[in-house]
């Protein structure tokens, strides 16, 4: 394992006088699946924290427990040990101001449902009124290019286009932390281009916290202010990255950079190492 500086690694950020604290916390998790010599440890003590309107990525070699990761900070799974907080609140059960967009798009969506009934099916009363309700549909539809779609159905849209429906139904929720799993794995590269400069401009207009698991790397370094990295199972955090990519961020000149170029590097070869970097000669 790397135990080399992990420039990303912040305990407390502050604003002037002002201290901001993780908007999530994860505290020494640890999971195993099943007991005795059948046991599967998919999480070891995996620890890091997320910052308020951070977008972090999450990379790892296949297998390395990215799913359980999800399930468990999703309050769909109980890990074994340690504990995962949001805003200081533990968290048991699925949490409030959470949000998920799948990497299987055509099984999130409810196809016999219209694309406005879609985007509405995670609004409650407590969502507001029914104009406010409809008022936020509108506009979330209209962020992700898809005003004038409402009365469409799934099925009639493109893989990306459902996948935009996808996004934006995450978006009527307003959520504080949204969480992303490989959800452009599924699309073609122009496709799935278009969609993480969507997320961007996304991220910084509604000022909200992404956590973004993802197998591709040049996609991990491309949209985030971190990347980590985790080990093979059971996973461990190998490095916390730092990424100094100048904004806004571009398909091809971003690409072009040094500063990617190295970045990439260094995740590929911490990733084909299954964590744990070769010694100097």
């Amino acid at each position: 394992m790397n135990t080399n500086a992990v420039p990303g690694t912040r305990e407390t950020l502050t604003a002037g006088s002002t201290a901001v604290t993780p908007l999530l916390k994860v505290d020494k998790v640890t999971h195993t699946y099943g007991s005795g010599p059948a046991a599967h440890t998919a999480l070891k003590e995996l620890s890091f924290e997320v910052y308020p309107q951070e977008f972090v990525s999450i990379v790892g070699p296949s297998g390395a427990g990215k799913t359980t990761l999800l399930r468990t900070l999703s309050g769909l799974l109980t890990p074994t040990s340690g504990s995962v907080s949001i805003a200081g609140k533990a968290v048991i059960g699925v949490p409030d101001g959470m949000a998920m967009v799948f990497q299987d798009y055509s099984r999130s969506l409810l196809p016999w449902l219209t694309i406005e009934k879609n985007v509405a099916f995670p609004l409650t009363k407590d969502s507001g009124t029914a104009a406010e309700r409809k008022a936020l549909i509108e506009e979330s539809l209209e962020a992700v290019g898809l005003q004038g779609f409402n009365n469409r159905y799934p099925w009639q849209l493109s893989g990306g286009m459902q996948q935009r429906v996808a996004i934006a139904r995450a978006l009527a929720y307003r959520p504080r932390l949204l969480l992303m799993d490989e959800p452009f794995a599924s699309l073609d590269a122009q496709t799935r281009a278009e969609l993480e400069d969507l997320v961007l401009t996304l991220r910084h207009r509604y000022a909200v916290t992404v956590l973004f698991v993802t197998h591709d790397i040049d996609e991990s370094v491309y949209l985030a202010d971190r990347v980590l990295v985790l080990s093979k199972a059971p996973a461990r955090l190998v490095e916390n990255i730092e990424v100094t990519l100048p904004e806004p961020r571009d398909q091809i000149s971003t690409k072009e950079t040094e500063t990617f170029v190295q970045i990439r590097g260094h995740v590929a070869r911490l990733i084909r190492s299954g964590g744990d970097l070769p010694q100097a000669s």
